[in-house]
């Protein structure tokens, strides 16, 4: 997971002015800069200074893919979710729900997750229009109950 070896050096100012994340990343060696979310920022301060993150040197105390899932497992519980949280539905969750949902481009998406190849991406996009043919069918049935009850739309 390249979010555990990040340091301090994978931070810089980007050509908006604002903190980047620079990294290599671990599977594809492909280089990525990702602008840091507020949310991001607040993170790592809260980690600073982190028994674990000033032994390693890293902005996250460093966890397996297995403790982090566990962990996940334990704020589904919490929060009263049933589906089995891992960090890839994480990944996912970003693609879909948070990015592509929300107009952020196909091609922004695919850096932000390190693909080396958009067809990877478009693959969390037919998630996206299974969605939206769902949300169209619910319309639909809306529609002709309201058609039915002689619902008049002015246009």
């Amino acid at each position: 997971m390249d979010v555990m070896n990040l340091n301090e050096d994978n931070i810089a100012f980007g050509i908006d002015g604002g903190k980047w994340i620079i990294i290599n990343r671990q599977k594809t060696h492909n280089k990525v800069k990702i602008p840091l979310l507020p949310i991001a920022e607040e993170l790592i301060e809260k980690y600073k200074g982190h028994i674990k993150t000033k032994r390693t040197k890293t902005l996250f105390p460093n966890i397996s893919n297995q403790k982090l899932n566990s962990y996940l497992k334990d704020v589904a519980f919490v929060c009263g979710i049933k589906k089995n949280l891992t960090f890839h539905m994480a990944r996912h969750t970003l693609a879909t729900t948070i990015t592509l949902s929300n107009g952020v481009p196909i091609e922004t998406v695919s850096k932000l997750l390190g693909h080396s190849k958009i067809v990877t991406t478009q693959i969390y996009a037919k998630v996206i229009e299974r969605k939206v043919s769902e949300d169209m069918r619910v319309l639909e049935n809306k529609l002709q109950t309201n058609n039915s009850n002689k619902l008049k739309i002015k246009i």
